[in-house]
């Protein structure tokens, strides 16, 4: 039996390793880590917190560059390592550790390619993810939820943490609306191109005569700011709002008007804020969020185009859909723009959904790529 050598000086592996590492350029990322890691030593490196955490962001993110470069070389080395036993010895256990090694390395470098499209401002950071229930009464409700679920299966798995912080629950069943505070590395990256209108198509369960229903669920992503990040918003376009928060928690959820709600009168927006014990709390809280909303519209200077940023700005109804879940009369998810689609509803639902952002990212940056 004849096995292919691998070299990490050729072009065999997904990605050239020459290239690779000179794109890495690893004695500039340790020249670096040592600037950082002495600057971080000075007594007076936290008296500008901001700078502080910016600079040890900067020396996490060299060091985990230069960690992940290593458990690649160190892959290579081993498979190395495999395949010339495998030239002396034919043993099936060896081939398949060869095999486990390189896939885990394709796999790897997958995603660090598909990391490389996550340039934009707020890619690195964290997310806020609102969905609301749309076309469909009872049963779009219910579609929101499963929705809920499903976004927050797919941050377990990537190792994001999840905090609610807003919820409304719905009549019958389901919810009218959420939102999440996602935290975690390129949250905001990979999951903005889930915003849009998500389209179910199934048996009601709240249908006595077993009808098939269509129901629609408006999902909105916008980034979580750092706290550097200024935004005068004048007091007169704002109309806060106040109101029991309801629903279960401490004495004062139903006694205290601790929601809040936040309209920004020129542009329709608006936040709501629920998950805090004080109304001064969830009142920060909801600017955060409302600033975050109008920071992205500002920037990208199409305030008069908010359907654009919003997803749930656009009607959740027929015609808007981005992506369709049918449980019957066959079983199909399709995204309606990458044309990417799978039977395995179950697992989508489960928070699979790594083919749909994966190939959204790729289609929009080949866009931007074309767009002169």
């Amino acid at each position: 039996m004849t096995f292919p050598t691998l070299n990490a000086k050729s072009n065999s592996s997904p990605i050239a390793w020459v290239k690779l590492r000179s794109i890495f350029d690893p004695p500039a990322l340790k020249a670096r880590i040592a600037d950082l890691e002495q600057l971080a030593a000075q007594p007076e490196f936290w008296d500008d917190q901001t700078s502080a955490q910016a600079a040890l962001q900067d020396l996490n993110d060299c060091k985990a560059s230069l960690e992940q470069l290593d458990r690649w070389q160190a892959c290579l080395d081993d498979t190395q390592a495999v395949l010339e036993l495998l030239a002396l010895e034919d043993d099936a256990a060896l081939f398949d550790e060869a095999i486990a090694n390189v896939t885990q390395l394709d796999q790897e470098l997958s995603l660090w390619d598909l990391q490389q499209l996550l340039s934009g401002e707020y890619d690195k950071g964290g997310a806020v993810l609102t969905i609301n229930a749309g076309a469909g009464g009872t049963d779009a409700q219910d579609w929101a939820e499963m929705l809920l679920r499903m976004y927050t299966r797919w941050c377990e798995k990537q190792g994001y943490r999840v905090y609610t912080a807003e919820l409304s629950a719905g009549e019958e069943a389901g919810i009218k609306s959420v939102t999440l505070e996602i935290e975690g590395r390129y949250a905001y990256g990979y999951l903005r191109g889930e915003k849009g209108t998500h389209r179910l198509v199934r048996i009601s369960p709240f249908n006595a005569n077993d009808k098939r229903q269509t129901s629609f669920a408006g999902v909105e992503v916008m980034p979580i700011l750092s706290s550097d990040v200024t935004l005068d918003i004048p007091e007169k376009d704002l109309e806060i709002t106040t109101s029991r928060a309801g629903g279960k928690g401490g004495q004062n959820v139903n006694k205290v008007e601790t929601a809040v709600r936040i309209t920004h009168l020129p542009s329709g927006l608006a936040v709501r804020c629920t998950e805090e014990r004080s109304q001064l709390q969830n009142k920060e809280k909801a600017m955060a969020l409302l600033k975050a909303k109008l920071l992205v519209i500002a920037q990208e200077q199409r305030l008069q185009e908010v359907a654009e940023i919003r997803g749930d700005i656009v009607e959740a109804a027929w015609g808007n859909q981005i992506r369709n879940y049918v449980f019957h009369p066959y079983q199909m998810v399709k995204d309606l723009r990458t044309e990417v689609e799978t039977n395995a509803i179950d697992s989508v639902m489960n928070g699979d959904l790594d083919p749909f952002i994966q190939a959204y990212l790729r289609l929009s940056n080949a866009k931007d790529a074309a767009t002169p």
